[in-house]
């Protein structure tokens, strides 16, 4: 089976490509990671509680500042050849003006100028987080994005005087939301900003509180492995706007600032309250905030292999009631459980991308020989396969 080569290259290429077309070293390089949620699916924008941890695939970014303001971002293909976007003056960004893969980082770029940050930086972006797969490549990219151009004015994070790590998270979640215009919750962002090694993230997005959680699947006896289906994943082509807005009206309706504010017990109650359009929508997200608070009742108790049941109740009800999954994540998760998989449930916001699935370590190649199998038999191309493992959050490496 297929295992992605993994980041220990990705910060020495993007300096090597950065110094070969600018004639010079980069003042740095900084790299963040993309990640796996375990539980907790679209209840982000809703205030609710997530689960994710960061994987050891990254983007990096090199960087140096320019004199002339403006802001010229190089990202290197799979193919290793460079691409790059026209220089633009960065005190003339503003939403619509940047189009495309280079709106990404002009959108940090614009948003760390309203907030005090203005310095035109010439970058040089590679990474290994295979984009599409649901894993928050785009989210990845971003956050090195705001970690560089912090560098380049002279801010580190986890200095004296520097913003945190959540301020960095809002930060980037608002370049996703007001620039590029696709309505994202916090979850991603502070996932690659907060994850720790060996940890998964409790996040209440609500109040900010954090708990790590330590999280070692080898050590149990498990893998977590992920499926990178093909299926190409995208927020913005998706339904994702629609089901956020229709979980905005369901709130306005209950009268509740968010629904995570609907207490499970009182679910049926609330459901009877609601047009039977929006039904589903509510039921999804309180139950799904409350698997994610046994969940991590589970871990902490050491009960890893009692997880499964959530994963898969979680998988189930994104599929009926959210109503974000399709054929390739189906049969990935469907395959992985009939092969003996202890839990399985797509990760991320759906409409393609990865599933992941619990699985006992002496099981992990026979589990993924059964996925391969089953999309073979559709005639569907055939899946990425790799364990995943709790990495490091975002930094500077160089």
């Amino acid at each position: 089976m297929s295992e992605p080569a993994g980041s220990g290259g990705v910060p020495e290429r993007a300096a090597t490509v950065f110094e070969q077309l600018h004639g010079q070293a980069p003042t740095g390089v900084w790299s963040a990671p993309g990640r796996v949620n375990l539980i907790g699916e679209h209840t982000d924008y809703n205030d609710g509680f997530v689960l994710p941890f960061a994987l050891p695939f990254r983007i990096a970014v090199a960087a140096r500042a320019r004199a002339d303001g403006k802001l010229a971002v190089t990202t290197i293909g799979d193919d290793g050849r460079p691409q790059r976007a026209e220089p633009v003056a960065v005190d003339a960004l503003e939403p619509g003006v940047v189009t495309g893969w280079a709106a990404y980082p002009s959108g940090v770029s614009w948003v760390l100028r309203h907030e005090g940050f203005l310095s035109g930086a010439d970058l040089v972006i590679a990474g290994d987080v295979p984009a599409g797969a649901g894993l928050s490549s785009s989210h990845a990219l971003q956050c090195a994005t705001a970690l560089a151009l912090l560098g380049l004015s002279g801010v580190e994070l986890d200095q004296p005087g520097a913003p945190s790590r959540t301020e960095v998270a809002s930060w980037v979640q608002r370049s996703e939301n007001d620039f590029v215009g696709v309505p994202t919750g916090l979850l991603d962002q502070t996932a690659s900003l907060c994850c720790v090694e060996s940890h998964v993230l409790f996040l209440d997005v609500r109040s900010g509180a954090m708990e790590q959680v330590p999280f070692d699947a080898a050590a149990a006896g498990f893998d977590v492995l992920v499926i990178d289906t093909r299926a190409r994943h995208s927020h913005g082509e998706s339904g994702y706007r629609e089901r956020r807005a229709g979980c905005e009206r369901a709130a306005e309706l209950l009268g509740v600032a968010a629904l995570r504010d609907v207490d499970p017990a009182g679910l049926d109650d609330a459901l009877a309250r609601l047009p039977e359009e929006l039904r589903p929508l509510v039921r999804h997200v309180v139950t799904e905030n409350d698997r994610v608070r046994r969940t991590v009742e589970l871990l902490r108790a050491g009960r890893l292999a009692d997880t499964g049941d959530l994963l898969s109740a979680s998988h189930v009800s994104l599929r009926d009631d959210y109503r974000v999954s399709c054929l390739e994540l189906d049969v990935a998760v469907d395959a992985a459980l009939a092969a003996g998989a202890l839990g399985a449930r797509m990760t991320g916001g759906g409409f393609g991308g990865s599933a992941i699935a619990l699985v006992p370590h002496a099981e992990r190649d026979a589990v993924g020989d059964k996925v391969l199998a089953a999309f073979a038999e559709r005639s569907l191309p055939a899946p990425g396969l790799f364990t995943a493992v709790p990495a490091r959050g975002a930094g500077r490496d160089r």
